[in-house]
């Protein structure tokens, strides 16, 4: 196709997409699941919406979603509150109508009061027209002794890690608490009107209750695994048409850039003013590791050091949130950094006061992250009083910092897109659109524009509908646009370091657009299967979802070319020894990022996303493996690639450490997989297998998560850890830090922007320094 006709395609997927989304947004709103008043037979009222809606605040100022999970969604180590009141009121029913079979004098019939437990779990008595559900006498006194048990699990101080440590002590605060897990678990087991499954298509699996999966579930599951077969055939059929021009391969003209070329040039102002990007992304890595160790230290008990019991002084739930939220913070300022740096080099030349907006953009980010680290400890802790949402801690999982702090990291993503613009624009002009300046910067403004989501709703909203906006942010970026800023990132990499022509990578980049988009844009509905949405977002979930795994199998086609470019190069041009290459470890980071594309993103993410797998696994220890698996080893191995890249050009020859980064490459690569096979896999599976025998509350419940299984694996987490920090975290901390007053000094006004060799004629032509 023409490239001026490769708006067309892109345009039908962003479109189609953007519908489909919009379309989910409607049905999420029109389906939600009523906040009804709760009444007896008599009409004597228990609880109603706006005690639902008091306990959901409560439940998000306190960051309980970093302790346990609703509907499956949020941290593992606590219990999931829906399941757990669907199980609770499951087996206070039992006890009621055996109580009164023999009050009655009948004779023992476990059947019969199963029968009975299941059908008054399964009755949907909401009347419409008076906002009314009727419960039963045995219901009733059902919630009351659920109120006292909440109330009891939150004032708790022992158990280890396991719970959160008297956090809530009004008894006007838990009885709200209790009234949301209650209308949670209710939504769990009441089946929506006009279908035979609840509005969660019976989720959670539950023998007592009676919830197991649903035909539906089945069904889409098959059709999820027809469409991943019969896509996987359409796109490799293609693939292999188009045979090496689909992919990564080595380009016949360009230089690769070899060590003299990159130490000798000097940078230019803005790009000098990048490396305290990085320098401070190296330091939140760190303090994102060290929390999350705690978290793992609080959840076996090993609190206290030197004498100090750090659970006394910050909840793990905060510890917890820490950990989440600076991993997010750290890897995006590298991204940044490294998408500012790259546009001297893509232009040509920078434009005036391109470096003032570049360290205007940095001190931005800094106040954001030290007023949400700060906002996210003083709301949990009540410090902030009705303040806690806009200057503390939101209470969502991945959306934690304050909406201030939302609102002023809104803005940075603003003035990036900004920086971007003006640095790529005298690029774009030449090489027009789907160059990969163009595409650099269509991705950012849609990062900008999607980050509008997460302002919709609030702790007033119903949580099925607020949940849907915080997934339109969360997902959206991890499994969308990011991405496809992956692919770019790689592809301008690739072919700055002369190892891949531009028009091989602009081809890459932009077929790896229309498949991720094209998948991930309505891949978005598997993360509402079992949050209260209909049947359709299943059947989009399934479908999609697991099309997603096309774009990272195709990865691996080309994974030897790919991990051999710079070996081609270097004998096509007769030189030997990758130390002849001036990105050596770079380079070592970006195969990194194939590889957990496929294993972490592919592999893993695929083994829970068919709906019949996810309906027992969801919200298991296999979700936080692929988590973990495909942020850190996708997304951040690009960070560290992107550190590597740039400091190579900004830091002396005399002063870089090829050795010692590649020592940090393999500690933190060979750490994070010994994390995984050694704790958080196995313990899926273990948990998984739990679901399957007892019911997913009882996989997540306290004595189970507490149980010898869980405490030995995660003791044995502590192997990979330890090489993961002391072996590459530290190291490279210190080797940013130590090189900061040591950097090249800018190159003066006139001088060639950009280090290395001059860009292929292909790249761009000959421009000025400075553009107006």
């Amino acid at each position: 196709m023409p490239r001026k006709n490769w708006w067309i395609p892109l345009l039908v997927v962003v479109v189609t997409g953007g519908a489909g989304l919009a379309w989910m947004a409607a049905r999420t709103y029109k389906d939600a699941p009523p906040m009804a008043e709760f009444v007896t037979l008599d009409g004597a009222r228990l609880f109603g919406r706006a005690e639902i809606l008091a306990g959901q605040a409560v439940f998000l100022r306190n960051a309980l979603m970093e302790h346990g999970s609703f509907f499956g969604d949020g941290a593992g180590r606590g219990p999931d509150f829906t399941a757990d009141a669907l199980h609770r009121r499951a087996r206070l029913l039992t006890a009621a109508f055996e109580a009164e079979r023999r009050a009655a004098g009948r004779a023992e019939d476990p059947d019969a009061v199963s029968l009975g437990v299941r059908r008054e779990i399964a009755a949907n008595t909401y009347d419409a027209t008076s906002g009314r559900v009727t419960l039963g006498a045995a219901d009733a006194a059902a919630f009351e002794t659920h109120v006292a048990e909440v109330a009891q699990y939150f004032s708790r101080t022992d158990g280890g890690g396991i719970t959160p440590h008297a956090l809530i002590s009004d008894p006007r605060e838990l009885r709200d608490l209790a009234a949301f897990f209650y209308w949670g678990g209710w939504v769990c087991g009441a089946r929506r009107p006009g279908h035979d499954y609840s509005y969660t298509h019976n989720w959670p699996y539950d023998p007592l209750a009676g919830t197991q999966a649903s035909a539906p579930t089945l069904f889409w599951s098959v059709m999820g695994t027809l469409a991943l077969i019969f896509g996987l055939g359409v796109v490799l059929y293609a693939y292999g048409r188009a045979g090496p021009a689909a992919g990564w391969d080595a380009s016949r003209d360009a230089l690769l850039l070899t060590t003299e070329q990159v130490t000798r040039p000097l940078p230019t102002a803005a790009q000098r003013a990048t490396y305290p990007f990085f320098a401070v992304a190296g330091v939140l890595f760190l303090a994102q590791v060290l929390f999350g160790a705690l978290v793992a230290h609080d959840f076996l008990g090993a609190t206290e050091f030197l004498g100090v019991d750090f659970r006394a002084l910050v909840p793990a739930t905060v510890l917890r949130s820490w950990h989440v939220a600076l991993s997010l913070f750290w890897i995006s300022a590298c991204w940044i950094g490294a998408s500012i740096f790259l546009l001297a080099r893509l232009s040509g030349g920078e434009p005036a006061r391109q470096a003032a907006w570049t360290r205007a953009l940095f001190w931005l980010l800094v106040t954001v992250v030290a007023g949400s680290v700060a906002g996210i400890v003083l709301g949990p802790l009540g410090v902030l009083g009705e303040w806690w949402r806009f200057l503390g801690h939101q209470g969502w999982e991945f959306v934690e910092f304050g909406r201030l702090w939302q609102g002023l990291l809104f803005v940075a993503i603003g003035l990036w897109l900004f920086i971007l613009w003006r640095g790529a624009r005298p690029a774009i002009r030449r090489l027009g659109p789907f160059s990969l300046p163009w595409m650099l910067v269509f991705t950012v403004a849609s990062v900008l524009v999607l980050f509008l989501s997460g302002f919709v709703s609030g702790p007033e909203t119903n949580f099925v509908i607020a949940d849907f906006w915080r997934w339109a942010v969360i997902h959206m970026w991890v499994e969308g646009f990011f991405e496809v800023f992956t692919t770019v990132i790689v592809g301008i990499f690739l072919v700055l370091m002369g190892l891949v022509s531009r028009e091989r990578a602009v081809r890459a980049c932009y077929l790896a657009t229309l498949l991720f988009l094209g998948s991930g844009l309505l891949g978005i509905a598997h993360n509402f299967y079992w949050n209260a949405k209909p049947v359709s977002m299943l059947a989009l979930g399934s479908v999609f979802s697991t099309l997603q795994v096309v774009p990272l199998i195709l990865l691996t086609l080309d994974a030897w070319r790919f991990r051999r470019l710079p070996q081609s190069a270097l004998q096509r041009q007769g030189q030997g020894g990758m130390r002849a290459f001036g990105h050596d470890a770079a380079f070592l980071f970006l195969v990194a990022v194939n590889f957990w594309n496929f294993l972490g993103a592919g592999v893993f993410g695929f083994i829970i996303n068919l709906p019949i797998v996810n309906y027992y696994e969801h919200g298991t220890y296999l979700t936080v493996n692929h988590g973990h698996a495909a942020l850190m080893g996708v997304y951040g191995n690009l960070a560290l690639a992107a550190i590597c890249f740039c400091a190579r050009h900004l830091i002396p020859a005399a002063r870089w450490s090829g050795g010692l980064l590649r020592s940090v490459f393999w500690s933190i690569n060979l750490g994070l997989m010994l994390m995984l096979l050694l704790d958080t896999l196995p313990v899926g599976f273990v948990q998984l297998a739990q679901v399957l025998e007892g019911g997913y509350a009882s996989a997540r419940s306290p004595e189970f998560i507490g149980g010898e299984t869980f405490q030995t694996l995660t003791w044995m987490r502590a192997v990979g850890g330890w090489i993961f920090t002391f072996g590459g975290v530290v190291p490279l901390v210190l080797f940013l830090l130590t090189r900061w007053r040591g950097l090249k000094p800018a190159a003066p006004d006139r001088a060639p922007p950009d280090a290395g060799p001059p860009a292929p004629a292909e790249w761009a032509e000959p421009a000025p320094v400075h553009v107006p």
